[in-house]
């Protein structure tokens, strides 16, 4: 893949996560909630300073390539409160914000996807915002339940709905580099593990709006990628509904001769997912990985079976208000 150029620096902030966790030690690159907020000239512990952990993801990745400098928002999480509340304890600069990523169509990573827009565009002069979406996230969806009804999913935010609260929306199915070729955003994923099925259950309106039909396979989640120097990919994979190891398989291909160093984000280990741990967790050890930053909807079990398999050195896990530098 031409164009994606090596950064000398990333720092990812995770600005929504499903786990709070300020107290666990962490690795040298890592630095947990409490030690950031020590670190900004907190004085005194108090339930006034702490973010919020909420179901959902969102990160903040800013790449330095030597005096250039861009910022990425990567998915909001599901609402309004949280992610607000947690901009303004983390002291994120919105306004610094030049491009949004939305992973899939799921609520859980697009609810404050408004505010966040308009916290961007309150701090940056109210230019529009490039914001990158695959055509087939503004589905409606739902859940298929045991009896045979359904759980309806909020929708994400509509084109132009986006359109009118400034941003710039890119709908496509095809790969992206951008800004200054520090950030890539991948194409359909493809799924060539035997083992990694999706999100079982999950089902979408038709083209025609009459009914439903079978939507497992969540063809428009893509995985974002920064390339720093010396160390190789960092990926992140929002929800890896794709199957985490079906996006480090894609991500290796994409950028053949360019180690993989680290992926972020939810693993969706979860659930009915939880019978393919083993094979996931095996697979992943192929990839060379330096850190494994999961969270989000791995869920415990995939959790303690990842810290069986690759230890501390590598497990790194993701919370709220956690700072990454690579």
């Amino acid at each position: 893949m031409v164009g994606l150029v090596a950064v000398d620096r990333l720092e990812i902030q995770v600005l929504v996560d499903n786990t709070t966790d300020g107290l666990s030690s962490t690795p040298p690159n890592v630095e947990n909630e409490f030690a950031f907020a020590t670190r900004r000239g907190l004085r005194a512990s108090s339930g006034r300073c702490l973010c919020c952990a909420v179901h959902g993801f969102s990160a903040l990745l800013t790449a330095v390539r030597g005096n250039s400098r861009h910022t990425v928002l990567f998915d909001s999480g599901p609402e309004d409160f949280a992610f607000e509340r947690n901009c303004s304890r983390l002291g994120a600069d919105l306004g610094e914000v030049e491009a949004i990523v939305l992973s899939h169509g799921h609520w859980d990573h697009s609810g404050a996807m408004f505010a966040a827009l308009g916290a961007i565009r309150a701090r940056n002069g109210a230019r529009t915002v490039p914001y990158y979406a695959h055509p087939g996230m503004f589905r409606s969806r739902a859940m298929r339940l045991p009896n045979g009804g359904l759980r309806y999913m909020d929708d994400v935010p509509g084109i132009a709905d986006l359109t009118a609260q400034g941003a710039d929306v890119v709908v496509t199915t095809e790969p992206q580099t951008f800004l200054d070729g520090m950030f890539h955003v991948s194409g359909e994923i493809p799924r060539v593990t035997a083992f990694e099925r999706g999100l079982p259950g999950q089902v979408r309106q038709t083209e025609d709006g009459s009914g439903w039909e079978p939507d497992e396979l969540l063809m428009d989640e893509r995985w974002l990628a920064v390339n720093v120097a010396g160390k190789g990919l960092v990926v992140l994979s929002a929800c890896s509904h794709a199957g985490i190891v079906n996006v480090l398989t894609h991500a290796r291909d994409c950028f053949a001769g360019t180690p993989l160093h680290a992926v972020m984000g939810g693993l969706h280990l979860s659930g009915a997912n939880e019978a393919i741990i083993p094979q996931t967790v095996a697979a992943m050890g192929g990839f060379g990985l330096s850190q494994i930053a999961a969270g989000h909807c791995t869920g415990w079990r995939a959790l303690t079976a990842l810290a069986s398999a690759f230890g501390d050195k590598v497990l790194a896990p993701s919370a709220v208000g956690k700072r990454y530098t690579f």
